[in-house]
Protein backbone atom coordinates (compact mmCIF):
# COMPACT_ATOMS: atom_id res chain seq x y z
CA UNK A 1 0.00 0.00 0.00
CA UNK A 2 1.38 3.41 -1.00
CA UNK A 3 1.73 5.81 1.92
CA UNK A 4 0.28 9.33 1.90
CA UNK A 5 3.81 10.66 2.31
CA UNK A 6 4.98 8.85 -0.84
CA UNK A 7 2.08 10.31 -2.82
CA UNK A 8 2.85 13.78 -1.45
CA UNK A 9 6.53 13.40 -2.37
CA UNK A 10 5.67 12.21 -5.88
CA UNK A 11 3.31 15.15 -6.46
CA UNK A 12 5.89 17.59 -5.11
CA UNK A 13 8.52 16.29 -7.54
CA UNK A 14 6.04 16.52 -10.42
CA UNK A 15 5.25 20.13 -9.54
CA UNK A 16 8.94 20.99 -9.33
CA UNK A 17 9.64 19.33 -12.66
CA UNK A 18 6.67 21.11 -14.20
CA UNK A 19 7.86 24.44 -12.86
CA UNK A 20 11.39 23.78 -14.10
CA UNK A 21 10.13 22.73 -17.54
CA UNK A 22 7.96 25.84 -17.82
CA UNK A 23 10.87 28.03 -16.77
CA UNK A 24 13.22 26.35 -19.25
CA UNK A 25 10.63 26.71 -22.01
CA UNK A 26 10.16 30.40 -21.19
CA UNK A 27 13.90 30.99 -21.32
CA UNK A 28 14.22 29.18 -24.67
CA UNK A 29 11.35 31.24 -26.11
CA UNK A 30 12.91 34.45 -24.78
CA UNK A 31 16.31 33.62 -26.27
CA UNK A 32 14.80 32.86 -29.66
CA UNK A 33 12.64 35.98 -29.59
CA UNK A 34 15.52 38.29 -28.62
CA UNK A 35 17.69 36.84 -31.38
CA UNK A 36 14.98 37.47 -33.96
CA UNK A 37 14.31 41.04 -32.79
CA UNK A 38 17.93 42.21 -32.35
CA UNK A 39 20.03 43.92 -34.99
CA UNK A 40 23.06 42.08 -33.62
CA UNK A 41 23.36 38.41 -32.69
CA UNK A 42 23.01 37.53 -29.02
CA UNK A 43 25.84 35.37 -27.62
CA UNK A 44 23.72 33.43 -25.15
CA UNK A 45 26.59 31.97 -23.14
CA UNK A 46 27.90 35.44 -22.24
CA UNK A 47 24.65 37.35 -21.82
CA UNK A 48 22.11 34.99 -20.19
CA UNK A 49 22.56 33.49 -16.76
CA UNK A 50 20.22 31.22 -14.78
CA UNK A 51 20.63 30.03 -11.17
CA UNK A 52 22.15 26.85 -12.61
CA UNK A 53 24.99 28.88 -14.11
CA UNK A 54 28.15 29.22 -12.01
CA UNK A 55 28.35 32.95 -12.78
CA UNK A 56 24.76 33.74 -11.78
CA UNK A 57 25.44 34.60 -8.13
CA UNK A 58 28.50 36.75 -8.81
CA UNK A 59 26.67 38.72 -11.53
CA UNK A 60 23.65 39.24 -9.29
CA UNK A 61 25.72 40.25 -6.26
CA UNK A 62 28.78 42.06 -7.62
CA UNK A 63 27.37 45.59 -7.97
CA UNK A 64 24.82 45.38 -5.16
CA UNK A 65 25.24 48.07 -2.51
CA UNK A 66 22.51 46.98 -0.07
CA UNK A 67 23.30 43.43 1.06
CA UNK A 68 19.96 43.10 2.89
CA UNK A 69 18.34 42.17 -0.38
CA UNK A 70 20.68 39.30 -1.19
CA UNK A 71 19.50 37.23 1.77
CA UNK A 72 18.08 33.77 0.88
CA UNK A 73 14.49 34.77 1.72
CA UNK A 74 14.47 37.52 -0.94
CA UNK A 75 13.07 36.38 -4.35
CA UNK A 76 15.75 36.23 -7.04
CA UNK A 77 15.36 36.73 -10.80
CA UNK A 78 14.58 33.66 -12.91
CA UNK A 79 17.46 34.68 -15.15
CA UNK A 80 19.74 37.66 -15.76
CA UNK A 81 20.19 39.21 -19.20
CA UNK A 82 23.29 41.38 -19.73
CA UNK A 83 22.80 42.98 -23.18
CA UNK A 84 25.76 44.00 -25.31
CA UNK A 85 23.95 46.42 -27.60
CA UNK A 86 21.04 48.86 -27.51
CA UNK A 87 19.04 46.60 -29.81
CA UNK A 88 19.37 43.76 -27.28
CA UNK A 89 17.58 45.91 -24.70
CA UNK A 90 14.92 46.84 -27.22
CA UNK A 91 14.40 43.18 -28.11
CA UNK A 92 14.21 42.21 -24.42
CA UNK A 93 11.32 44.64 -23.90
CA UNK A 94 9.50 43.40 -27.01
CA UNK A 95 9.92 39.78 -25.93
CA UNK A 96 9.03 40.37 -22.29
CA UNK A 97 5.74 41.89 -23.46
CA UNK A 98 5.15 39.05 -25.92
CA UNK A 99 5.54 36.35 -23.25
CA UNK A 100 4.07 38.29 -20.33
CA UNK A 101 7.34 38.41 -18.38
CA UNK A 102 7.97 40.81 -15.51
CA UNK A 103 11.31 42.57 -15.57
CA UNK A 104 13.57 44.72 -13.43
CA UNK A 105 16.36 46.93 -14.80
CA UNK A 106 19.68 47.70 -13.13
CA UNK A 107 22.41 50.10 -14.20
CA UNK A 108 24.54 50.27 -11.05
CA UNK A 109 22.99 48.37 -8.16
CA UNK A 110 22.90 51.20 -5.61
CA UNK A 111 19.12 51.22 -5.17
CA UNK A 112 18.62 51.63 -1.40
CA UNK A 113 15.59 49.30 -1.39
CA UNK A 114 16.94 46.96 -4.05
CA UNK A 115 14.02 47.63 -6.40
CA UNK A 116 16.27 47.51 -9.46
CA UNK A 117 17.04 43.81 -8.95
CA UNK A 118 14.36 42.32 -6.68
CA UNK A 119 10.56 42.20 -6.66
CA UNK A 120 8.01 41.76 -3.89
CA UNK A 121 4.92 41.86 -6.07
CA UNK A 122 5.87 40.71 -9.59
CA UNK A 123 7.15 37.14 -9.47
CA UNK A 124 8.60 35.40 -11.28
CA UNK A 125 10.67 38.12 -12.96
CA UNK A 126 13.94 38.48 -14.81
CA UNK A 127 16.68 41.10 -14.56
CA UNK A 128 18.13 43.25 -17.34
CA UNK A 129 21.58 44.29 -16.12
CA UNK A 130 23.11 47.11 -18.19
CA UNK A 131 26.63 46.51 -16.91
CA UNK A 132 28.05 45.97 -20.42
CA UNK A 133 26.63 49.22 -21.86
CA UNK A 134 29.36 51.64 -20.78
CA UNK A 135 30.46 53.67 -23.83
CA UNK A 136 31.36 57.32 -23.21
CA UNK A 137 31.72 59.83 -26.06
CA UNK A 138 33.15 63.20 -24.97
CA UNK A 139 32.80 66.19 -27.32
CA UNK A 140 34.78 69.12 -25.93
CA UNK A 141 33.96 71.33 -28.94
CA UNK A 142 30.22 71.04 -28.26
CA UNK A 143 30.81 70.77 -24.49
CA UNK A 144 28.66 67.65 -24.19
CA UNK A 145 29.09 63.97 -23.38
CA UNK A 146 26.97 61.01 -24.50
CA UNK A 147 27.07 58.22 -21.92
CA UNK A 148 25.59 54.73 -21.94
CA UNK A 149 23.70 54.11 -18.74
CA UNK A 150 25.80 51.22 -17.45
CA UNK A 151 28.81 53.54 -17.09
CA UNK A 152 29.70 54.82 -13.63
CA UNK A 153 30.19 58.37 -12.41
CA UNK A 154 33.89 57.65 -11.96
CA UNK A 155 34.32 56.40 -15.52
CA UNK A 156 32.61 59.51 -16.88
CA UNK A 157 34.74 61.85 -14.75
CA UNK A 158 37.92 60.11 -15.83
CA UNK A 159 37.12 60.06 -19.56
CA UNK A 160 36.28 63.79 -19.54
CA UNK A 161 39.50 64.58 -17.66
CA UNK A 162 41.51 62.86 -20.39
CA UNK A 163 40.05 65.32 -22.91
CA UNK A 164 40.05 68.50 -20.82
CA UNK A 165 41.28 69.70 -17.43
CA UNK A 166 38.67 72.47 -17.28
CA UNK A 167 35.48 70.51 -17.99
CA UNK A 168 33.39 68.20 -15.82
CA UNK A 169 29.80 67.10 -15.20
CA UNK A 170 27.86 67.88 -11.99
CA UNK A 171 27.05 64.30 -10.98
CA UNK A 172 27.33 62.30 -7.75
CA UNK A 173 30.03 62.09 -5.11
CA UNK A 174 29.83 58.28 -5.14
CA UNK A 175 32.05 57.21 -8.03
CA UNK A 176 30.64 53.69 -8.50
CA UNK A 177 27.06 54.77 -9.20
CA UNK A 178 25.64 53.68 -12.55
CA UNK A 179 24.41 56.85 -14.19
CA UNK A 180 21.24 55.32 -15.68
CA UNK A 181 19.28 55.29 -12.46
CA UNK A 182 21.33 58.09 -10.89
CA UNK A 183 20.15 60.78 -13.31
CA UNK A 184 16.55 59.55 -13.39
CA UNK A 185 16.33 60.58 -9.71
CA UNK A 186 18.06 63.96 -10.09
CA UNK A 187 21.72 63.20 -9.22
CA UNK A 188 23.47 65.64 -6.93
CA UNK A 189 27.19 66.08 -6.35
CA UNK A 190 29.73 68.58 -5.05
CA UNK A 191 28.82 71.15 -7.74
CA UNK A 192 25.06 71.22 -7.12
CA UNK A 193 25.23 74.71 -5.58
CA UNK A 194 27.11 76.02 -8.65
CA UNK A 195 25.56 74.06 -11.53
CA UNK A 196 22.51 72.21 -10.17
CA UNK A 197 21.86 68.50 -10.68
CA UNK A 198 22.99 66.18 -13.45
CA UNK A 199 19.33 65.97 -14.48
CA UNK A 200 19.27 69.78 -14.81
CA UNK A 201 22.14 69.47 -17.28
CA UNK A 202 20.79 66.53 -19.33
CA UNK A 203 19.99 67.77 -22.84
CA UNK A 204 19.04 64.53 -24.64
CA UNK A 205 18.53 60.82 -24.05
CA UNK A 206 17.75 57.54 -25.77
CA UNK A 207 15.03 55.40 -24.18
CA UNK A 208 13.28 52.12 -24.94
CA UNK A 209 9.62 52.84 -24.31
CA UNK A 210 6.76 50.48 -23.41
CA UNK A 211 6.14 49.79 -27.11
CA UNK A 212 9.72 48.66 -27.63
CA UNK A 213 10.72 51.75 -29.61
CA UNK A 214 14.09 53.49 -29.23
CA UNK A 215 13.36 57.22 -28.94
CA UNK A 216 15.52 60.31 -28.62
CA UNK A 217 14.32 63.61 -27.15
CA UNK A 218 12.71 64.78 -30.38
CA UNK A 219 10.90 61.47 -30.89
CA UNK A 220 9.75 61.00 -27.28
CA UNK A 221 8.50 64.57 -26.90
CA UNK A 222 9.08 67.12 -24.17
CA UNK A 223 6.64 65.59 -21.67
CA UNK A 224 8.45 62.25 -21.50
CA UNK A 225 11.85 63.93 -21.59
CA UNK A 226 10.73 66.05 -18.62
CA UNK A 227 9.54 62.96 -16.73
CA UNK A 228 12.73 60.91 -17.03
CA UNK A 229 14.93 63.72 -15.64
CA UNK A 230 14.16 63.29 -11.96
CA UNK A 231 10.93 61.27 -12.03
CA UNK A 232 12.67 58.15 -10.72
CA UNK A 233 13.80 55.02 -12.54
CA UNK A 234 11.71 52.07 -13.64
CA UNK A 235 8.49 53.89 -14.57
CA UNK A 236 8.70 55.15 -18.14
CA UNK A 237 11.12 52.91 -20.00
CA UNK A 238 14.76 51.84 -20.06
CA UNK A 239 17.28 54.65 -20.51
CA UNK A 240 20.03 53.64 -22.94
CA UNK A 241 22.03 56.85 -23.20
CA UNK A 242 22.18 60.26 -21.55
CA UNK A 243 23.56 63.36 -23.25
CA UNK A 244 24.84 65.75 -20.59
CA UNK A 245 26.05 69.30 -20.91
CA UNK A 246 29.61 69.80 -19.67
CA UNK A 247 30.35 72.59 -17.22
CA UNK A 248 33.53 74.61 -16.84
CA UNK A 249 35.72 74.07 -13.79
CA UNK A 250 38.93 75.90 -12.78
CA UNK A 251 42.30 74.22 -13.29
CA UNK A 252 42.84 74.35 -9.54
CA UNK A 253 40.26 73.56 -6.86
CA UNK A 254 40.77 73.39 -3.09
CA UNK A 255 39.64 70.63 -0.74
CA UNK A 256 39.63 70.28 3.02
CA UNK A 257 38.63 67.93 5.83
CA UNK A 258 38.02 69.37 9.28
CA UNK A 259 36.96 67.13 12.16
CA UNK A 260 35.26 68.31 15.35
CA UNK A 261 33.88 66.32 18.27
CA UNK A 262 31.25 67.34 20.77
CA UNK A 263 34.05 67.95 23.26
CA UNK A 264 35.56 70.45 20.80
CA UNK A 265 32.37 72.49 20.55
CA UNK A 266 30.89 70.37 17.80
CA UNK A 267 27.26 71.28 18.54
CA UNK A 268 27.79 75.02 18.19
CA UNK A 269 29.90 74.59 15.05
CA UNK A 270 27.28 72.39 13.40
CA UNK A 271 24.57 74.86 14.44
CA UNK A 272 26.51 77.57 12.58
CA UNK A 273 27.04 75.27 9.58
CA UNK A 274 23.26 75.06 9.22
CA UNK A 275 23.03 78.85 9.11
CA UNK A 276 25.67 79.42 6.44
CA UNK A 277 26.00 76.28 4.29
CA UNK A 278 23.17 77.19 1.88
CA UNK A 279 24.02 80.89 1.47
CA UNK A 280 27.81 80.88 1.48
CA UNK A 281 29.64 81.47 -1.85
CA UNK A 282 28.18 79.00 -4.37
CA UNK A 283 31.66 77.92 -5.46
CA UNK A 284 31.91 76.25 -2.05
CA UNK A 285 30.36 72.91 -1.08
CA UNK A 286 30.68 71.80 2.57
CA UNK A 287 29.21 68.41 3.41
CA UNK A 288 28.83 67.52 7.08
CA UNK A 289 29.06 63.83 8.02
CA UNK A 290 28.23 62.96 11.63
CA UNK A 291 29.36 59.63 13.06
CA UNK A 292 29.93 57.97 16.43
CA UNK A 293 33.52 57.21 17.49
CA UNK A 294 35.37 56.08 20.61
CA UNK A 295 36.78 58.89 22.76
CA UNK A 296 40.17 57.19 22.93
CA UNK A 297 42.08 54.14 21.76
CA UNK A 298 41.31 52.11 24.87
CA UNK A 299 38.09 53.87 25.84
CA UNK A 300 34.61 52.41 25.82
CA UNK A 301 33.15 55.93 26.02
CA UNK A 302 31.86 57.31 22.74
CA UNK A 303 31.16 60.70 21.22
CA UNK A 304 29.79 62.20 18.02
CA UNK A 305 32.33 63.31 15.44
CA UNK A 306 31.40 65.98 12.87
CA UNK A 307 33.42 65.71 9.65
CA UNK A 308 33.33 68.70 7.29
CA UNK A 309 34.31 67.75 3.71
CA UNK A 310 34.80 70.82 1.52
CA UNK A 311 35.34 71.31 -2.21
CA UNK A 312 35.94 74.87 -3.43
CA UNK A 313 36.06 75.82 -7.10
CA UNK A 314 39.08 78.05 -6.72
CA UNK A 315 42.33 78.59 -4.84
CA UNK A 316 43.15 78.52 -1.13
CA UNK A 317 43.56 82.28 -0.72
CA UNK A 318 40.01 83.11 -1.80
CA UNK A 319 38.60 80.16 0.13
CA UNK A 320 40.18 81.32 3.39
CA UNK A 321 38.77 84.82 2.94
CA UNK A 322 35.27 83.41 2.38
CA UNK A 323 35.51 81.11 5.38
CA UNK A 324 36.85 83.85 7.66
CA UNK A 325 33.97 86.10 6.67
CA UNK A 326 31.17 83.51 6.75
CA UNK A 327 32.20 80.54 8.89
CA UNK A 328 35.11 81.47 11.20
CA UNK A 329 33.82 79.00 13.81
CA UNK A 330 35.24 76.09 11.80
CA UNK A 331 38.73 77.66 12.17
CA UNK A 332 39.85 76.53 8.72
CA UNK A 333 43.58 77.08 8.25
CA UNK A 334 45.90 76.95 5.27
CA UNK A 335 47.36 73.63 6.42
CA UNK A 336 43.85 72.09 6.28
CA UNK A 337 43.62 72.92 2.57
CA UNK A 338 44.95 71.04 -0.43
CA UNK A 339 44.96 72.42 -3.97
CA UNK A 340 44.42 69.88 -6.76
CA UNK A 341 42.74 69.37 -10.12
CA UNK A 342 38.99 68.86 -10.29
CA UNK A 343 39.40 65.20 -11.24
CA UNK A 344 41.54 64.67 -8.13
CA UNK A 345 38.78 66.29 -6.07
CA UNK A 346 36.40 63.58 -7.36
CA UNK A 347 38.65 61.09 -5.55
CA UNK A 348 38.70 63.28 -2.46
CA UNK A 349 34.93 63.78 -2.13
CA UNK A 350 34.51 60.08 -2.95
CA UNK A 351 36.56 59.43 0.23
CA UNK A 352 39.49 57.66 -1.42
CA UNK A 353 42.74 57.99 0.56
CA UNK A 354 45.01 60.90 -0.34
CA UNK A 355 47.32 60.04 -3.21
CA UNK A 356 45.04 57.38 -4.72
CA UNK A 357 45.65 57.39 -8.51
CA UNK A 358 42.71 58.72 -10.51
CA UNK A 359 42.65 55.45 -12.44
CA UNK A 360 40.72 54.04 -9.47
CA UNK A 361 37.74 55.81 -11.03
CA UNK A 362 37.77 53.25 -13.83
CA UNK A 363 37.17 50.44 -11.36
CA UNK A 364 33.75 49.53 -10.04
CA UNK A 365 34.79 50.66 -6.59
CA UNK A 366 33.75 53.32 -4.13
CA UNK A 367 35.42 54.29 -0.88
CA UNK A 368 32.31 56.18 0.20
CA UNK A 369 29.77 53.40 -0.28
CA UNK A 370 30.97 49.89 0.37
CA UNK A 371 28.40 47.06 0.15
CA UNK A 372 26.75 46.82 3.55
CA UNK A 373 23.73 45.85 5.58
CA UNK A 374 21.94 49.12 6.21
CA UNK A 375 18.69 51.07 6.30
CA UNK A 376 18.44 54.72 5.24
CA UNK A 377 15.89 57.52 5.31
CA UNK A 378 16.00 61.08 3.96
CA UNK A 379 14.61 64.49 4.87
CA UNK A 380 14.82 68.12 3.81
CA UNK A 381 15.31 70.98 6.27
CA UNK A 382 13.96 74.48 5.67
CA UNK A 383 14.99 75.80 9.05
CA UNK A 384 17.91 75.50 11.42
CA UNK A 385 17.68 72.72 13.99
CA UNK A 386 18.21 74.40 17.39
CA UNK A 387 21.07 73.35 19.63
CA UNK A 388 18.67 71.55 21.95
CA UNK A 389 17.36 69.59 18.97
CA UNK A 390 20.93 68.68 17.95
CA UNK A 391 21.72 67.50 21.47
CA UNK A 392 18.73 65.16 21.28
CA UNK A 393 19.95 63.89 17.89
CA UNK A 394 23.45 63.20 19.27
CA UNK A 395 21.89 61.30 22.16
CA UNK A 396 19.99 59.08 19.71
CA UNK A 397 23.14 58.49 17.67
CA UNK A 398 25.00 57.35 20.79
CA UNK A 399 22.31 54.72 21.34
CA UNK A 400 23.11 53.05 18.01
CA UNK A 401 26.14 50.91 17.04
CA UNK A 402 27.18 52.43 13.70
CA UNK A 403 24.97 55.39 12.73
CA UNK A 404 25.60 58.09 10.14
CA UNK A 405 23.75 61.38 9.76
CA UNK A 406 24.91 63.21 6.64
CA UNK A 407 23.78 66.70 5.65
CA UNK A 408 24.11 68.12 2.13
CA UNK A 409 23.93 71.93 1.64
CA UNK A 410 21.58 73.39 -0.94
CA UNK A 411 21.13 77.03 -1.99
CA UNK A 412 22.93 78.70 -4.89
CA UNK A 413 21.79 77.35 -8.27
CA UNK A 414 19.44 74.90 -6.54
CA UNK A 415 17.38 77.85 -5.30
CA UNK A 416 17.21 79.53 -8.70
CA UNK A 417 15.77 76.58 -10.64
CA UNK A 418 11.97 76.26 -10.57
CA UNK A 419 10.36 73.38 -8.62
CA UNK A 420 8.61 72.33 -11.83
CA UNK A 421 11.56 72.64 -14.25
CA UNK A 422 12.03 68.87 -13.89
CA UNK A 423 10.23 66.42 -11.55
CA UNK A 424 12.85 66.92 -8.79
CA UNK A 425 11.13 69.63 -6.69
CA UNK A 426 13.46 70.33 -3.74
CA UNK A 427 14.58 73.84 -4.60
CA UNK A 428 14.04 77.32 -3.13
CA UNK A 429 13.75 77.35 0.64
CA UNK A 430 15.65 74.10 1.22
CA UNK A 431 18.67 74.68 3.46
CA UNK A 432 20.01 71.14 3.41
CA UNK A 433 19.12 67.51 2.82
CA UNK A 434 19.54 64.93 5.58
CA UNK A 435 20.39 61.25 5.18
CA UNK A 436 20.23 59.01 8.25
CA UNK A 437 21.60 55.54 8.07
CA UNK A 438 22.23 52.58 10.36
CA UNK A 439 24.79 49.94 9.40
CA UNK A 440 25.29 46.51 10.91
CA UNK A 441 27.42 43.44 10.35
CA UNK A 442 26.46 40.10 8.85
CA UNK A 443 25.31 37.76 11.61
CA UNK A 444 23.96 40.61 13.75
CA UNK A 445 20.65 39.35 15.13
CA UNK A 446 19.43 42.86 15.90
CA UNK A 447 18.74 43.95 12.32
CA UNK A 448 15.16 44.92 13.17
CA UNK A 449 16.39 47.11 16.01
CA UNK A 450 18.83 48.88 13.69
CA UNK A 451 16.09 49.50 11.12
CA UNK A 452 13.79 50.79 13.85
CA UNK A 453 16.53 53.20 14.96
CA UNK A 454 16.31 55.03 11.62
CA UNK A 455 12.55 55.31 12.10
CA UNK A 456 13.05 56.62 15.62
CA UNK A 457 15.39 59.35 14.39
CA UNK A 458 12.97 60.15 11.57
CA UNK A 459 10.15 60.60 14.08
CA UNK A 460 12.35 62.66 16.40
CA UNK A 461 13.24 65.17 13.67
CA UNK A 462 9.63 65.73 12.61
CA UNK A 463 9.38 69.23 14.16
CA UNK A 464 12.53 70.43 12.38
CA UNK A 465 12.05 69.33 8.76
CA UNK A 466 9.79 70.11 5.80
CA UNK A 467 6.03 69.63 6.15
CA UNK A 468 2.95 69.20 3.93
CA UNK A 469 4.48 67.22 2.39
CA UNK A 470 7.46 65.99 4.36
CA UNK A 471 9.88 65.83 1.44
CA UNK A 472 12.20 62.94 0.57
CA UNK A 473 14.80 62.22 -2.13
CA UNK A 474 13.65 59.62 -4.65
CA UNK A 475 17.19 58.28 -5.17
CA UNK A 476 17.18 57.38 -1.48
CA UNK A 477 14.19 55.06 -1.90
CA UNK A 478 12.32 54.36 1.32
CA UNK A 479 9.51 51.79 1.33
CA UNK A 480 8.45 53.01 4.78
CA UNK A 481 6.77 55.87 2.90
CA UNK A 482 4.45 53.46 1.06
CA UNK A 483 4.50 51.00 -1.79
CA UNK A 484 2.48 49.79 -4.73
CA UNK A 485 0.69 46.51 -4.07
CA UNK A 486 -0.67 44.03 -6.60
CA UNK A 487 -3.60 46.41 -7.14
CA UNK A 488 -2.07 49.81 -7.78
CA UNK A 489 -3.90 52.83 -6.37
CA UNK A 490 -3.24 56.45 -7.29
CA UNK A 491 -4.34 57.46 -3.81
CA UNK A 492 -1.95 55.05 -2.10
CA UNK A 493 0.89 55.99 -4.44
CA UNK A 494 0.35 59.66 -3.59
CA UNK A 495 1.58 58.91 -0.05
CA UNK A 496 5.13 58.57 -1.31
CA UNK A 497 4.71 60.36 -4.65
CA UNK A 498 3.95 63.70 -3.01
CA UNK A 499 7.02 63.36 -0.77
CA UNK A 500 9.38 62.65 -3.64
CA UNK A 501 7.88 64.97 -6.25
CA UNK A 502 5.42 67.35 -4.51
CA UNK A 503 2.91 68.73 -7.05
CA UNK A 504 4.96 67.31 -9.93
CA UNK A 505 3.58 63.88 -9.02
CA UNK A 506 0.26 64.61 -10.76
CA UNK A 507 2.02 65.52 -14.00
CA UNK A 508 4.15 62.38 -13.79
CA UNK A 509 0.97 60.29 -13.44
CA UNK A 510 -0.58 61.96 -16.51
CA UNK A 511 2.55 61.28 -18.56
CA UNK A 512 2.69 57.67 -17.34
CA UNK A 513 -0.95 57.22 -18.34
CA UNK A 514 -0.14 58.50 -21.82
CA UNK A 515 3.09 56.57 -22.54
CA UNK A 516 2.56 53.34 -20.54
CA UNK A 517 -1.17 53.00 -19.80
CA UNK A 518 -0.93 49.25 -19.13
CA UNK A 519 1.86 49.75 -16.60
CA UNK A 520 4.44 47.51 -18.24
CA UNK A 521 7.30 49.24 -16.40
CA UNK A 522 6.53 48.97 -12.71
CA UNK A 523 7.91 48.31 -9.27
CA UNK A 524 6.95 48.95 -5.65
CA UNK A 525 7.34 52.73 -6.01
CA UNK A 526 6.88 53.30 -9.74
CA UNK A 527 4.59 56.01 -11.07
CA UNK A 528 1.08 54.54 -11.55
CA UNK A 529 -1.15 55.22 -14.57
CA UNK A 530 -4.62 56.58 -13.90
CA UNK A 531 -6.28 53.76 -15.83
CA UNK A 532 -5.48 51.13 -13.17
Amino acid sequence: MVSKFSIFLFLTVLLQLGSWAKSASTLENFIQCVSINSEFSVPVTTTLFTPNNSSYSSILQSPVFSLRFLEPSVPKPEFIFTPLHDSHVQAAVICAKQFGLHLRVRSGGHDFEGLSFRSETQTPFFLIDLVNLRLINVNIKDETVWVQTGATNGEVYYKISQKSKVHAVPMGTCTSLGIGGHITGGAYGSMLRKHGLAADNAVDALIVDAQGRILDRAAMGEDLFWAIRGGGGGSFGIILWWKIKLVRVPEIVTTFNVVKTLEQGGTKIFYKWQQVADNIDEDLFIRAVNRVVALGTNSTDRTVMNIYNGVFLGGTDRLLKIMQASFPELNLTRKDCTEMSWIESANFIGLFPAGTPIEILLQWKSAATQPALFKSKSDYAKQVIPETGLEGLWKLMLEEDAPTVMTIPYGGMMSRISESAIPFPHRKGIKFMILYQSNWQEGDKNATEHINWTRKVYNYLTPYVSKNPREAYVNYRDLDLGRNRHKISFREASAWGQRYFKSNFERLVRIKTKVDPHNFFKHEQSIPPLTL
